[in-house]
C-alpha cells in the first residue's frame, strides 16, 4: 500500500482549478487519493457533496465527528446560457478588485467553464502558497488524516463531508444539513482557513474557533477540542474569528451540533493588505498541528478526559455546597 505523504496530497489538490458549482476537478482528485485508502468508503449526495466514512472495528470516538471542508474558491464561471466569453466572478471579491487583477494579467486560462487566478503551488518547510488555500488546504488536511489513521491501523469511526458552493452562501452545507446522512448525535466540525483576527496569529497553531461573524459554536465541542490539544501537547489558539463566516453556522441553523477550527490564512480570497490580487498562504506547521489534533480527536473517547459540561459542574457544586446553602437559608428567614 503506497501511502501518500502530506506534500503529495497538497500538491495534487492545490493544483486543481475550482470555483463555486465547478468543484468536479477537486472532487475527482480527492476520490483518487482516497480510492485505495483502507477502511474508507465514499459516496455522493444528491447535491454533489462528497461524503467519506472511516470505519475500522467497533470503536468510536465520543462524540463521533463529521469533518467538513468546502471544495470551491472564488473564481470565474461561464454565465449559464451566455456566450463563450461571458463570465461571472463568483465569491466575495469586489468587481473593482477583480478588474484590477485582470488588468495585471493575473487571470489564468479558461479550463472548461471556469478560470482562476494563475499563481503556482509552492510547498515549503515553513509556508504553503497557492491560488486557493481556502479551503483546499482544509480538504487536504482531512485526506491526510484518513491516510495517517489507516496506515497506523487505528480502530475508530468518523466521517467527512467535502462540500460544494460554500463561497456563495453555504449551499452544499445547507443541503447536507437538510438531508443529514449521519447519526443525529454526531458533531460537525468545520475545517477552514481563515483570516487571523482578535489575537490569532499565523504560525501560532490552528485556531479553535468559538464562533464566526454569524453565530457562536457548541461550547462542549470546543471544550473537547481544547482538552484534546492539551492532552496531546498540541499548540492551538482559541479565538472568535468574526471576520467571516463558516459552514458551522449553516449546520447550527439547521439544528446540528457544530464547532469550527481554522488554519490562519494570509491574503484571504486572494487579496493582500492593499486589496490587490495575490496568492493565499498558510504556515506548514499550522497544517501539521491540525492533522495531529484531528487524529487524536477522532480516535479518542472523550468521556474520560473531556472537561465537564457546565451542567455537570453546577450540579456537582450544588451537591458539594448543599449544607452551606441550607445553613444560610435558615439565617435569611
Amino acid at each position: 500500500m503506497a501511502v501518500p505523504n502530506l506534500t503529495n496530497i497538497l500538491k495534487r489538490i492545490l493544483s486543481k482549478p475550482t470555483a463555486p458549482f465547478h468543484e468536479y476537478h477537486v472532487r475527482a482528485e480527492i476520490e483518487a487519493l482516497l480510492k485505495d485508502c483502507p477502511h474508507v468508503k465514499l459516496k455522493h449526495d444528491k447535491f454533489g457533496n462528497l461524503l467519506a466514512t472511516y470505519k475500522n472495528g467497533k470503536s468510536k470516538s465520543k462524540p463521533t465527528w463529521v469533518l467538513g471542508a468546502h471544495m470551491d474558491h472564488p473564481g470565474f464561471v461561464r454565465v449559464p446560457g451566455g456566450g463563450k466569453n461571458d463570465f461571472d466572478f463568483l465569491g466575495g471579491v469586489s468587481q473593482t478588485q477583480v478588474e484590477s487583477g485582470i488588468a495585471r494579467g493575473l487571470r489564468g486560462k479558461t479550463q472548461g467553464a471556469i478560470a482562476t487566478w494563475k499563481f503556482p503551488v509552492k510547498i515549503g518547510h515553513t509556508k504553503i502558497e497557492a491560488t486557493a488555500c481556502d479551503d483546499l488546504v482544509g480538504c487536504a488536511t482531512i485526506v491526510a488524516t484518513f491516510w495517517e489513521l489507516a496506515s497506523l491501523g487505528i480502530s475508530t469511526t468518523f466521517h467527512a463531508a467535502f462540500t460544494r458552493a460554500e463561497e456563495v452562501g453555504f449551499l452544499g452545507a445547507w443541503h447536507l444539513a437538510q438531508k443529514w446522512p449521519f447519526n443525529k448525535e454526531d458533531v460537525f466540525l468545520s475545517i477552514e482557513t481563515s483570516r487571523p483576527v482578535n489575537g490569532a496569529v499565523m504560525g501560532g497553531g490552528p485556531v479553535v474557533r468559538v464562533g464566526d461573524r454569524l453565530s457562536i459554536f457548541d461550547s462542549e465541542g470546543c471544550a473537547v477540542l481544547m482538552t484534546t490539544a492539551k492532552e496531546q501537547g498540541i499548540r492551538v489558539q482559541r479565538c472568535l474569528l468574526d471576520a467571516g463566516a463558516c459552514e458551522a453556522s449553516a449546520m447550527q441553523a439547521a439544528g446540528h451540533r457544530s464547532c469550527g477550527i481554522s488554519i490562519p490564512l494570509a491574503n484571504y480570497h486572494n487579496l493582500d493588505a492593499d486589496g490587490q490580487i495575490a496568492p493565499e498562504h498558510v504556515m506548514t506547521g499550522d497544517v501539521r498541528s491540525l492533522i495531529d489534533l484531528l487524529k487524536a480527536l477522532v480516535a479518542t473517547r472523550h468521556d474520560g478526559i473531556g472537561e465537564r459540561t457546565i451542567r455537570e459542574r453546577v450540579e456537582l457544586r450544588s451537591e458539594e455546597y448543599a449544607a452551606h446553602l441550607k445553613a444560610a437559608n435558615k439565617l435569611c428567614k
